[in-house]
């Protein structure tokens, strides 16, 4: 592949709507993020039919706006690249049937995009990283509203998942628990800065499955006490915001040292999603990995969240290795990273 090659990507998964144009160097020409905060906020949560109606209303413009700023337009493309799941379906279709419509309009290969191996090869992004780019194998811990999993990222699709949630995602922990105080959502960056003022050893919370075997995940439990401990009304916001990060922290790190028992030889412990730019969680994170004799890679936090920076790197992974998909591809609200495979080139 050419190192001018030019991609468009698209990401329209749940509640951001984004476009990026990179470079097959790893040049970011331009990016554009739609947050749809303030359509969410009023309902206390992400409402599908709403976000799909925003993704409709502002991608066209994101788009444009990403071509003007890299001073090009669609004849300059080489591929176009969209997020195609998992994730809301009604948001799915906007972004995938937008990115199949350039590719059939400018006779363009287009390319499906797993949300998951996105944020799992975000790492690889040339002159991203101080460290460098990790070689293969490396852990991810894939820490999101939606995702909470353990996965050892063996190379470009062969992922093996070690462990997973048993109920809550930790972003989801943090927005309930977060609601739970009275604060807005979403609550995850709330709830750290009340945490701030407080003391993490305040109140005794649970730290659930902290030394079981294995690298699985449960959160509502911690969710139930934050409630109970409300009740009491015998300890402060701060402080029980506090705790409850903390009790958080520890268990992702917990887990993370399982799963690293569990997968020798990698190269990196890799944090991505959301939660990744909890400053705790990093700390903790980065204790573990330091333990070990690695590195603990985290993106810049712009690119922990959502964004389209990612799916259009995704694509260029798979574009090198000759992989292009049809645009009879339906979106999939769920898509599970083992049933992807390694591309044929």
């Amino acid at each position: 592949m050419r190192p001018d090659t030019i991609i468009l990507g698209i990401e329209s998964s749940c509640d951001e709507t984004a476009a990026a144009v990179l470079r097959a160097d790893g040049t970011i020409l331009a990016d554009s993020v739609f947050s749809q905060l303030k359509e969410h906020a009023a309902f206390g949560g992400v409402v599908p039919e709403i976000a799909a109606r925003a993704h409709l209303q502002h991608l066209p413009r994101l788009v444009a706006d990403v071509l003007g700023k890299a001073g090009i337009n669609y004849a300059a493309l080489d591929a176009v690249a969209a997020t195609s799941g998992p994730g809301l379906i009604g948001g799915l279709i906007v972004g995938a049937s937008f990115a199949k419509g350039v590719a059939l309009a400018h006779d363009l290969p287009f390319l499906a995009i797993n949300h998951l191996e996105a944020h799992a090869l975000t790492v690889r992004l040339p002159g991203l990283m101080p460290e460098g780019v990790p070689a293969f194998p490396y852990l991810l811990l894939l820490l999101s509203g939606g995702h909470c999993q353990c996965v050892l990222v063996e190379g470009l699709g062969r992922y093996r998942r070690l462990g997973t949630t048993l109920d809550d995602a930790v972003g989801e922990a943090f927005d309930k628990a977060a609601k739970l105080l009275g604060l807005p959502w979403p609550g995850g960056p709330h709830l750290e800065r009340l945490a701030g003022a407080g003391d993490p050893g305040a109140v005794a919370l649970p730290r659930p499955l902290l030394g079981r075997a294995g690298c699985d995940f449960s959160f509502s439990g911690l969710k139930t006490a934050v409630a109970r401990a409300l009740a009491q009304g015998q300890s402060r916001p701060a402080d029980i915001a506090a705790s409850f990060q903390a009790a958080v922290a520890a268990v992702l790190a917990d887990r993370a040292n399982h799963a690293l028992e569990m997968a020798p030889g990698v190269t990196a412990l890799v944090v991505a999603g959301g939660v990744a730019a909890n400053g705790s969680v990093r700390r903790a994170l980065d204790s573990v990995a330091t333990a070990r004799g690695l590195p603990m890679l985290a993106p810049p936090l712009r690119f922990c969240t959502d964004n389209a920076v990612m799916v259009a790197w995704a694509g260029l992974e798979r574009l090198r290795h000759g992989a292009t998909d049809s645009l009879a591809f339906n979106p999939r609200p769920r898509w599970p990273l083992a049933e992807l495979s390694p591309p044929a080139g």
